[in-house]
């Protein structure tokens, strides 16, 4: 299992792997965590939507919106703070490019 991230990731050592999925496992659970307080100061929780058809819906949908920047800079962050910046920032570079910011980036 590992050496298939090695070769798709290009990293040399299974330390590194361990730490890039510690990285990965610890920006998902932040970047819920610190949506929280942007939630509150939004004044949006579930009951906002209640009356809403599809309400949960709504409420979740908006959630992810506002959860997918935190955790794009957060992925940075932590990779930076586990030695990882370089990965994380190609990987960044990458994801953003497939969901359209091809603009943020110049091709070399």
């Amino acid at each position: 299992m590992f050496n298939r991230l090695k070769e798709k990731w290009n990293i040399k050592s299974n330390f590194q792997i361990i730490v890039i999925l510690i990285v990965f496992a610890l920006t998902g659970s932040a970047s819920v965590k610190f949506a929280e307080p942007v939630l509150d100061f939004l004044n949006i929780n579930i009951t906002t939507f209640e009356d809403f058809l599809l309400g949960k819906v709504f409420y979740y949908l908006l959630r992810i919106i506002i959860v997918f920047p935190i955790y794009q800079v957060l992925l940075i962050l932590f990779g930076a703070l586990f030695f990882q910046f370089k990965f994380f920032w190609g990987f960044e570079k990458k994801m953003l490019r497939k969901i359209g910011f091809k603009f943020l980036f110049k091709d070399k």
